[in-house]
């Protein structure tokens, strides 16, 4: 049975429509050890992911993904010219992973965090309790109502 997630991105670096033009990538640069813990032993693949841009002037939900691959080496761990280097980190020992996504959907409406936070039925939401967590466990049943909101 799939899971449901919220990923946070920054737009100006990675938005929704980065992932549509690329249709695939590797959710890279997580540098957080509970969100690495998350993608390495809960996201699976077939899990729906809920693409969430932060750091902008209207923080929201903004599209859909879906897992497509189990956690592997990020190796941009490994790469001293990349910003997400880690110079503890070796193939021997990875210390970060990341998850192949693929596209689904850009929505149409997005939903802004403002709206989430005033409805009392996602109150229960780590977005809402515990917001700056990058890799973020969804409710089925508040997954399938964003989603309905943003179409």
């Amino acid at each position: 049975m799939p899971q449901y997630w919220l990923f946070k991105t920054e737009p100006d670096t990675y938005s929704i429509d980065d992932l549509k033009s690329e249709g695939r990538c590797g959710w890279e640069g997580i540098r957080n050890y509970q969100a690495r813990n998350r993608l390495r032993d809960e996201v699976r693949a077939g899990d729906q992911v809920l693409i969430y841009h932060s750091s902008c002037a209207v923080p929201a939900v903004a599209g859909l993904a879906k897992v497509v691959g189990e956690a592997k080496a990020d190796p941009s761990q490994f790469d001293p010219q990349s910003p997400y280097f880690d110079p503890k980190s070796s193939a021997d020992n990875p210390r970060w992973v990341l998850v192949d996504i693929v596209w689904q959907e850009s929505f149409t409406r997005t939903l802004p965090l403002k709206r989430i936070k005033e409805d009392p039925d996602y109150s229960h939401m780590e977005l809402v309790n515990r917001s700056r967590l990058s890799i973020q466990h969804v409710p089925q049943d508040c997954f399938h109502r964003i989603v309905k909101a943003c179409r």
